[in-house]
C-alpha cells in the first residue's frame, strides 16, 4: 500500500495541487491541503481500499478540508466567497469536475514579476512534487535558501495578485523562454531516475506543443525530450552514467525515437535553429549507429556559439576528437571547458574525465 501511495503522489501531485491553487487561489492553503489529504489517505487507504479515481478523492478531500479551516478562522474575509461553495461528495466526484489545470500553473509559477530562479523552483515544488531538499541540491544552494526562496515567491504571487491563468496570445512568446527552461530542468530531474518527473515534463512539452504550435523551440524541446527518454535504458546502469562507447544500442525505444524524429521534423520546418532545435538534432544522431561525429561536431559548434555554454563547447571537443583525432581537439579547446564552472554535473564530470583521457594521450611528450 505504501508503494500505491507513493506512486499516486508522483502520479497525481501536481494535478492536484494546481486544481487546489485554481479554486482556493492561494499556494499555501492550497499545498497544506494537498498534504492533508495524502496524510488521510494514507490512513483510509490501506482499510477501506484506494478509490476508483484517486486524483478525484484527492482533490475532493483536500478542498474539503481547506473550507472547514476557512470556516474556523473567520478573520481570512478574503476567502469568505468559499463557504457559499456546497461541500463535495467524495463518492460522487469524477476527474471531469477538475479540470487539469497544470498549465495554469506553469505560467503562473513562471511569471516574469518572479526571478527566473524562483520560477523554476516554485514550478519544481508545485507541480514536480520535490521536496524544497530535492530543489536545493538541484539548484547547489543550501536547503534553508531554498526555503526562503519559495517562500519569497509564494508571496510575490500574492502581493501582485497574479493571476492563475494562462497568458494571452499576445503575451505568449515573451514568457515561453522561462516555461521551456522549467519544463527542461524539471525532466533533467527525473531523467537520471525519478521518471515519473521525466514523465511530467514530457506530459508538459506536448501539451505546450498543442497550445502554441507554430513555435519551433516548442516542437523542438519535446523533440530533445522524447529523443533523450528513447535513450535511457542505454544511458543509465543501476543508476549510475553508463559512458558512451559502453552503451548497448539495442536498448533504444526505437518507436520513442521515432516519434522524437517526427516531432523534430515539425520544428524545422517551422524553420527553428534556435537551441532546442539544435540539440534535438544532435540527440537525433546520436540515436544512429554509426554516429555521424563531423555532423554532431557542427552542429554543438553552433548551439556553442549561440549559448556561450562552456558544457557545450565541452562536448563540441569530444566530438571533434571522435572525427579527426584527439590531437585535433586538443588545438581546439586546450582548456577543459569546466574548469570555468564552479560546479560540475555528474554527465558533465563523465564527460570531462573523457576529455581528460584524451588529452593526456593527445599530449606532445616533449616541447618544441
Amino acid at each position: 500500500m505504501v508503494t500505491t501511495l507513493e506512486q499516486v503522489f508522483r502520479d497525481q501531485w501536481g494535478r492536484v495541487l494546481a486544481a487546489l491553487i485554481g479554486f482556493l487561489g492561494d499556494f499555501d492553503l492550497a499545498e497544506e491541503a494537498a498534504q492533508e489529504a495524502f496524510a488521510i489517505a494514507a490512513e483510509r487507504w490501506p482499510r477501506d481500499g484506494v478509490p476508483a479515481n484517486p486524483g478525484a478523492w484527492l482533490v475532493t478531500t483536500a478542498r474539503n478540508r481547506a473550507i472547514n479551516r476557512i470556516r474556523r478562522d473567520r478573520t481570512l474575509a478574503a476567502k469568505t466567497r468559499l463557504l457559499e461553495v456546497p461541500q463535495a461528495a467524495e463518492d460522487t466526484m469524477d476527474a471531469t469536475a477538475f479540470p487539469d489545470e497544470r498549465l495554469e500553473l506553469i505560467f503562473t509559477c513562471c511569471h516574469p514579476a518572479l526571478a527566473t530562479e524562483a520560477q523554476v523552483a516554485l514550478t519544481l515544488r508545485t507541480l514536480g512534487g520535490l521536496t524544497t531538499g530535492e530543489i536545493a541540491r538541484a539548484f547547489l544552494v543550501p536547503e534553508p535558501t531554498m526555503a526562503q526562496r519559495l517562500v519569497r515567491a509564494k508571496r510575490k504571487i500574492k502581493a501582485a495578485r497574479i493571476p492563475f491563468r494562462v497568458p494571452p496570445e499576445h503575451l505568449l512568446p515573451d514568457r515561453l523562454d522561462a516555461v521551456l527552461a522549467v519544463v527542461y530542468l524539471i525532466f533533467n530531474q527525473g531523467y537520471g531516475g525519478r521518471g515519473d518527473l521525466a514523465a511530467e515534463a514530457l506530459w508538459l512539452g506536448r501539451a505546450l506543443a498543442e497550445l502554441l504550435p507554430d513555435q519551433p523551440e516548442v516542437h523542438g524541446l519535446l523533440a530533445l525530450m522524447l529523443l533523450l527518454d528513447a535513450r535511457r535504458a542505454a544511458r543509465f546502469r543501476d543508476g549510475e552514467l553508463v559512458l558512451l562507447a559502453d552503451q548497448d544500442h539495442s536498448l533504444l525505444d526505437t518507436a520513442e525515437i521515432a516519434k522524437g524524429r517526427q516531432v523534430l521534423d515539425q520544428a524545422v520546418a517551422l524553420l527553428g535553429r534556435g537551441p532546442y532545435v539544435l540539440q534535438a538534432a544532435i540527440a537525433s544522431l546520436h540515436a544512429d549507429q554509426p554516429r555521424d561525429w563531423p555532423q554532431i561536431a557542427a552542429l554543438y559548434g553552433e548551439l556553442s556559439r549561440r549559448t556561450g555554454s562552456p558544457v557545450i563547447e565541452l562536448n563540441r571537443a569530444v566530438a571533434i576528437a571522435e572525427a579527426q583525432g584527439p590531437r585535433r581537439a586538443w588545438r581546439s579547446s586546450t582548456t577543459s571547458p569546466c574548469r570555468a564552472t564552479t560546479t560540475c554535473t555528474r554527465h558533465a564530470a563523465s564527460c570531462c574525465a573523457d576529455w581528460g583521457a584524451r588529452r593526456r594521450r593527445a599530449r606532445p611528450t616533449a616541447e618544441p
